[in-house]
């Protein structure tokens, strides 16, 4: 069908127009966790080795602690009443994981009450840098928030600025949702790979729809609190869902079905294994399930005669883990109080809007390139687009399963 591998061009041309990194919406960010009791404020500040190495001087690979440390003391502090909390206890970094650096600051402050807690790090490097704030107020609630270039205070205890969301119009609920897929390559990923399976548009309809209704359940009940997963699974399943639904189009076209279905499970399950003597990763239940599962789908996929009903509901269930990956933005947040199902909607609207506004616009492509015949076979577009989503599926998979 001509429609469909001009669509598959189209979105291939976004993949290679959009930065492709481990975690797929920020490219630059940070995390901070700040306690506050009594009167004194602890904060712990971590970011990714790529932002150290923001900070190496000529010559140097990366920046060392010392570097880092005087790097961020004159711009994370804590106010009371615009005045400066007295530091007492220098930045110095701290045991992190691997791939991470952990800075610890201490700050005495004059009063636990309307303290304002600020950060302006890496926003001069960096002006899209995202810090992930985690706060725990000295009345032991707990709230996440993001700072971002254009706020980079946070007002501890003050509901008219503790959340970006709560003044926010229907509008911006919706503009949220269709940034999330234009700025997520994880997600027009997996829009590619359900192209690549459906050889009509019946089809196309019907695994939208599945990923569609999937995604609506579970973002609201991450967002109503109801379900709380790790996000770092969901993000590593993520990617394992893009693998997966390639490789159902590269068993298909190679008649393979399988060999591929062997080599979905032995990933998986080599992770699993690696997990139980200590190697990290995910947990050996998820990682084993999920290989058991990627092998029955693709063989029982290849032996249906209309497999297309059959995708709608794996594609619910692949919705399913697309939506908590949705939900995680929002969760960063504080989100407005009585306002959730606005934001739900607002949310969801942007997000079919953002999936339709791709769909639509590679329709006019696809006008310009039939009537100037430079479209290519299908075959050789989905066999290199599969492929290519399969890689980077993986790499997702593994990358984000081991950070």
């Amino acid at each position: 069908m001509r429609t469909v591998q001009v669509l598959l061009l189209w979105f291939a041309a976004i993949l290679c127009w959009t930065p492709i990194s481990g975690n797929a919406h920020t490219l630059s960010e940070s995390h901070s966790a700040w306690r506050i009791s009594a009167q004194s404020v602890r904060v712990i500040f971590t970011i990714p080795d790529l932002e150290a190495k923001r900070l190496a001087k000529s010559g140097e690979e990366t920046a060392g602690d010392d570097a880092i440390a005087a790097y961020l003391t004159p711009r994370v502090n804590a106010k009371v009443e615009n005045e400066l909390c007295r530091s007492g206890r220098a930045a110095h970094g701290i045991a992190a994981a691997p791939g991470y650096r952990r800075f610890e600051f201490l700050f005495d402050c004059s009063s636990a009450q309307h303290i304002v807690l600020h950060s302006e790090a890496f926003f001069d490097l960096v002006p899209t840098h995202v810090n992930f704030a985690q706060i725990e107020a000295a009345d032991g609630s707990f709230t996440e928030q993001l700072l971002t270039v254009d706020r980079q205070s946070l007002e501890v205890g003050n509901e008219s600025t503790a959340s970006p969301l709560q003044s926010a119009s229907l509008l911006e609920y919706i503009r949220l949702g269709i940034m999330h897929i234009f700025t997520g390559v994880d997600h027009q990923s997996f829009l590619l790979g359900l192209v690549l399976i459906s050889r009509s548009l019946r089809d196309l309809v019907l695994v939208i729809t599945g990923f569609t209704l999937g995604h609506s359940v579970t973002l609201a009940l991450a967002v109503t609190g109801i379900i709380r997963p790790h996000t770092e699974y969901i993000d590593a399943l993520i990617g394992l869902t893009i693998a997966l639904i390639a490789a159902e189009n590269i068993s298909v076209a190679s008649g393979r079905v399988m060999v591929v279905a062997m080599v979905a499970a032995l990933l998986p399950g080599t992770m699993a294994v690696g997990s139980l003597f200590g190697l990290g990763g995910l947990p050996p239940f998820i990682t084993l399930g999920a290989g058991i599962f990627a092998s029955s789908y693709l063989i029982f996929s290849s032996n249906l005669v209309d497999a297309a009903r059959f995708r709608l509901v794996v594609t619910l269930v692949f919705g399913l883990i697309h939506g908590f990956g949705f939900a995680s933005d929002l969760l960063e947040m504080r989100l407005p109080a009585g306002r959730l199902a606005e934001l739900l909607v607002g949310f969801n609207l942007g997000v079919e809007i953002g999936q339709l506004t791709l769909v639509f616009a590679a329709l006019g492509v696809i006008h310009v390139l039939c009537r100037l015949r430079l479209d290519l076979p299908r075959d050789i577009v989905t066999d290199f687009a599969s492929a290519a989503l399969a890689g980077l599926g993986l790499f997702w998979f593994v990358g984000r399963a081991y950070a």
